[in-house]
């Protein structure tokens, strides 16, 4: 294998030929350090942020195509990966993953010592969740706390104490969308998992996959809602929310008959959701300073 093509099973292994996951992760990153910051958060933090998600997303990927190299090969989605082919071997995506971390945390390094402190959580989480859905059918939910810990971590960089209300009640919408969104991706696989025996929400959930996705999807909306009402957030918030809303109610649609074309799409829309909640605090902020 010639150095250009292993840098590209590289670039395989940590999914960055399909960024939707950076995005994802993304979004809520934003949208804490927007919060925190009370506008634009100093440029400084906006770089080591995006530049951390991205990271730490692709250490993700790297230690869960470990976790999953007996299983990934039985997947169709998933059974030309780098470590179920053997072109990368899982040593290699060990050090893959522990050198993405440890370049994160080189980042955090210039925030401040809680930052630091917060970190540590964010790596366990991280490093951990990939063999969860060995043990309990809601994986999801401990990929949505990871994700999630970003918010309280951004809250801390910005303003150098422990982050207030708002910032845990953004952890818990985070965790909540976050596995929504992830529920419909593992409704792409759930037949090939219940024939390997991986766990997930997708299977835990059953028939009412919907309905729980859907009630999930309310509470998203209402935290968003009392969000933007404690940080007196007006009317080009709330119009996004409506705009979020229809998102919702859209990949609810595509999901309806469960096949899992339409999942991945319902999965991938999300992306939007979150550009729409971020535009809609930008716009938001700029007509208030323009009152």
């Amino acid at each position: 294998m010639t150095p250009r093509e292993r840098l590209y099973e590289y670039a395989r292994l940590t999914r960055l030929d399909r960024p939707v996951g950076i995005y994802l992760l993304l979004w809520p990153t934003l949208w804490a350090l927007w919060i925190a910051a009370d506008g634009l958060p100093p440029w400084h933090l906006l770089f080591i942020f995006v530049a951390g998600v991205t990271l730490m997303r692709s250490a993700g990927c790297a230690i869960n195509d470990y976790a999953d190299r007996h299983f990934d090969a039985h997947v169709t989605r998933t059974r030309d990966r780098p470590l179920a082919i053997g072109s990368i071997t899982p040593r290699e995506a060990l050090a893959v993953f522990a050198a993405l971390c440890l370049a994160a945390f080189v980042q955090v390094l210039f925030t401040n010592p809680l930052t630091i402190a917060f970190s540590v959580v964010a790596v366990l989480l991280a490093g951990t969740y990939p063999f969860s859905k060995r043990f309990h059918h809601f994986p999801q939910v401990h990929l949505g706390a990871a994700f999630a810990w970003a918010v309280p971590m951004a809250f801390t960089a910005v303003n150098n104490e422990l982050p207030p209300p708002e910032a845990w009640l953004l952890f818990v919408i985070t965790l909540a969308w976050t596995t929504v969104y992830d529920t419909f991706y593992g409704m792409v696989d759930r037949e090939d998992d219940l024939k390997i025996g991986v766990k997930s929400t997708a299977i835990a959930f059953g028939e009412l996959d919907r309905a729980i996705t859907g009630a999930l999807q309310v509470m998203v909306w209402i935290g968003l809602f009392l969000l933007g009402r404690n940080l007196e957030f007006g009317g080009v918030y709330m119009a996004g929310l409506a705009v979020v809303a229809a998102l919702m109610f859209y990949q609810q649609f595509l999901i309806a008959e469960r096949e899992p074309a339409d999942c991945l799409r319902a999965f991938r829309n999300n992306h939007y959701l979150g550009a729409v909640v971020m535009l809609a605090m930008i716009g938001d902020h700029l007509w208030r300073a323009a009152a």
